[in-house]
């Protein structure tokens, strides 16, 4: 048995999405159909990113597992040949049997066009959105460099979503111009149902002058669908790429108006220790920061983690559980508290839910 990994390009404007569905022809039913032919196995592949109907792709991945012996890297070559043309594998790739994409952290990074003019352009109508109306893109820009960074994105979210926790973090996010031809290029962590087209709805509105740029951050602190802008239709909507870290980040650190921490990886491949400072954090968001930073921290291969809380040393109460963990007092460093491990290593044992 081995893994492979698929590097996907789509036109998605004839499928309902990626994942498989009754109302309609998906990408993934498409490859499982001609991988099944191929390879005289059934085979059921698993994408990193579920794209919505019209939605287009030019670097989604996928893996699926396979006893045929033919190369890894020549099963794009005759793959290709069973795929309509709007489908192509650009690359595939042996990986081991344990890596899997929704587990990996990764970069993401989607585009979102609009086509700014009078008239519209029939070859462009199916690869950007039509915007008869003048949008003013710098006004899109500063609106756009408050969501840059950690946030609770609930506003942003559409409301049928299946994610526990809001909290994402997008590292860049540009709008930018060639011709008639506007461009939002957004780079994260990850994302919600509908994140990055209802962000392109509200930046849209910014553009249109409904709401001046700074209102983006009176819509995150609302942490409601109503406060944002639409979502923008899918056909403008393109992934780009995922970028699998292939080296963990030697500090992670997050700061917004409700929180201000910082994660130690530096230790974590050698001695399986993070260390996690918090050096604020608004009372309501604290339980939910120290669970979520943790098992980030556990996910990436630490076996325990310190946590320093710097406003309060009464915040965090011994056996008290935070999601899968509970914390004791440090033996070894004042001030500190550490994951008891008999816990999550046994009551709290499992992962949430992707």
């Amino acid at each position: 048995m081995k893994r492979i990994k698929l590097i996907v390009a789509y036109d998605g404007t004839n499928y309902c999405g990626w994942q498989i569905q009754n109302n309609g022809r998906t990408i993934e039913e498409v490859l499982n159909e001609a991988l099944t032919a191929l390879l005289h196995e059934k085979v059921a592949v698993i994408g990193a990113s579920r794209t919505d109907s019209g939605v287009h792709a030019e670097g989604n991945v996928a893996v699926f597992d396979t006893e045929n012996r033919m190369p890894a890297d020549k099963i794009c070559f005759a793959l290709n040949q069973r795929l309509p043309e709007d489908i192509r594998v650009l690359k595939s790739e042996e990986v081991p049997l344990t890596w899997h994409p929704r587990k990996c952290n990764c970069v993401k990074t989607y585009e979102y066009r609009i086509l700014n003019r009078r008239i519209e352009v029939p070859t462009l109508r199916l690869y950007a959105y039509f915007c008869y109306y003048p949008l003013d893109v710098e006004k899109m820009k500063q609106a756009a460099e408050y969501l840059v960074g950690e946030h609770d994105f609930t506003s942003f979210c559409a409301p049928r979503t299946q994610a526990e926790d809001m909290v994402r973090t997008i590292y860049s996010l540009d709008v930018g111009k060639t011709g008639d031809m506007i461009t939002i290029r957004v780079s994260g962590s990850g994302f919600l149902y509908n994140m990055v087209r209802i962000i392109a709805g509200t930046l849209m509105k910014v553009g249109l002058g409904v709401w001046p740029p700074e209102h983006v951050e009176e819509i995150l602190d609302a942490r409601s669908r109503a406060a944002a802008g639409p979502t923008a239709v899918a056909r403008g909507l393109t992934l780009i790429s995922l970028e699998e870290e292939t080296e963990l980040r030697p500090v992670i650190a997050a700061e917004n108006k409700e929180w201000k921490y910082s994660l130690d990886q530096s230790g974590t491949a050698a001695e399986k220790q993070s260390f996690l400072t918090i050096e604020r954090c608004i009372p309501k968001e604290f339980d939910r920061l120290l669970f979520r930073v943790v098992h980030q921290a556990v996910r990436n291969g630490a076996e325990t983690v310190y946590v320093n809380d710097c406003e309060s040393g009464e915040r965090i109460e011994a056996g008290k559980p935070y999601g899968y963990y509970v914390f004791q007092p440090s033996e070894e460093r004042t001030g500190w508290y550490v994951t008891h491990d008999e816990y999550r290593r046994g009551a709290g044992k499992g992962s949430p839910k992707e």
